[in-house]
């Protein structure tokens, strides 16, 4: 069952739909905060680009690669607008003044390094180098991104990982991304900007596990994953270039009982990326892998499981 979120101004689309199984029975919440590919009429004016140069940073189809989820018990939450348009992997108020013309609240956060690079809350660029847009933006009009699609996301996921919480004493969220394969990968200096240095071999890997270097999550749920990756063949890589995002460092909290773990996926193993097209029998073989990993996950015996949360 889909359930939708109702917004009101300029968005005549919700931000997101909230997939939920006909009866939870785990404590596994799913979200895909990139996926979203509703490129609405009014963005695609203000933009300097495309829409398929637009999608270049979208975890296109991460939604339908993970979509089983569900008939698993548990629920998946997803983005409908797109990242270049708002991202909901950053903090509330992570904003460049470069882009507009009026003045900034004095709460944003403007010197992080992802604003330094054009990819804050509200992007500048797509790709690390393409200014999305012709000319600035007035903050007082886009502050409706924030208001009617980043807080109601955070809002609802939120709930749902406090109610898993409720129900079973502990929740974990799985944040389910894809990255570009190494060929689309940013320069060194991008690279190094963003990551601390230059990542030594995570953007060849299949499978990316982020959590914080064991902050968000607990490492043993971190080696579960691995090792259903690996059984089926897949490559894998921890924290090396992806560590975990906004989502990840602020939802995982594993001394209170609830963690996180963010999933990037490969695109060059389902995606044309060049047309951000699927590539049939791969994405279907992809989606099978991840549904019986997914389901092996989900299906823990939650006695052996239970201790995650007092570590």
């Amino acid at each position: 069952m889909t359930k939708t979120h109702k917004t009101k101004h300029i968005h005549d689309v919700p931000p997101f739909d909230l997939r939920t199984p006909s009866r939870c029975n785990n404590p596994f919440v799913f979200a895909s905060p990139h996926s979203g590919r509703y490129y609405s009429k009014r963005f695609t004016e203000l933009s300097n680009l495309s829409e398929l140069t637009l999608r270049g940073s979208e975890d296109a189809y991460v939604d339908e690669l993970f979509g089983s989820v569900t008939s698993f018990g548990s629920p998946f939450l997803v983005a409908n607008y797109p990242r270049s348009y708002v991202d909901l992997n950053r903090e509330p108020m992570e904003l460049d003044p470069k882009m507009f013309s009026d003045l900034l609240p004095s709460s944003s956060n403007t010197k992080s390094d992802r604003v330094a690079v054009g990819l804050g809350t509200i992007p500048r660029v797509v790709s690390f180098d393409q200014d999305i847009y012709a000319k600035k933006l007035k903050y007082f009009e886009e502050k409706s991104r924030l208001d009617d699609i980043y807080t109601p996301y955070h809002k609802q996921l939120q709930a749902l990982l406090l109610n898993a919480k409720a129900k079973y004493g502990w929740a974990t969220l799985i944040d389910c991304h894809s990255m570009p394969s190494l060929k689309l990968q940013p320069d060194t200096s991008i690279s190094k900007k963003l990551f601390g240095a230059p990542p030594s071999h995570g953007f060849d890997c299949d499978i990316i596990l982020g959590d914080r270097y064991s902050g968000s999550c607990s490492i043993h749920l971190t080696n579960i994953l691995e090792r259903l990756f690996r059984d089926l063949g897949y490559s894998v890589a921890r924290n090396d270039p992806y560590a975990g995002g906004y989502c990840t460092s602020f939802y995982g909290r594993p001394k209170i009982g609830i963690h996180a773990i963010q999933i990037e996926v490969n695109r060059k193993l389902y995606l044309n990326e060049s047309t951000v097209t699927k590539r049939a029998s791969a994405t279907k073989k992809l989606s099978n892998d991840i549904s019986s990993i997914m389901a092996e996950l989900t299906g823990l015996d939650l006695s052996n499981v239970r201790p995650l949360a007092a570590e």
